[in-house]
């Protein structure tokens, strides 16, 4: 697995999933917020995936130039940015335009039925 990823599970875990995963999701937010597509998302989770090499090289001695582990951190952080962007614009499209919409899940919403 430390093949896999150019780095052994914990410094994944913390680096990955904690440290970079809570940046991707407050971009994912913030790209909902202003309106923006979810496609800068994908740009900005891969820029995110080279952030998280370089952290887990400079720190903790993990391979920099491992394409696998690359792939596997941004395609993690695009999918930790999606997740909290639709979150993000349901709830901005549920609380912006309360008589059009009503909320079908976190990540979805459906116009409301006439009443």
């Amino acid at each position: 697995m430390q093949q896999i990823l150019g780095n052994d599970i914990p410094t994944f875990i913390g680096v990955t999933l904690i440290l970079a995963g809570g940046a991707a999701m407050l971009m994912g937010s913030a790209l909902a917020r202003t309106w923006r597509p979810f496609g800068q998302g994908v740009f900005y989770g891969l820029l995110l995936g080279l952030l998280s090499r370089f952290i887990s090289f400079a720190l903790f001695g993990g391979e920099l130039l491992s394409l696998s582990g690359y792939v596997i951190d941004s395609i993690v952080l695009i999918l930790f940015a999606f997740v909290a962007y639709r979150v993000t614009l349901a709830h901005k499209m549920v609380a912006q335009y309360p008589w059009l919409y009503e909320r079908a899940s976190a990540f979805n919403w459906r116009p409301r039925s006439g009443s």
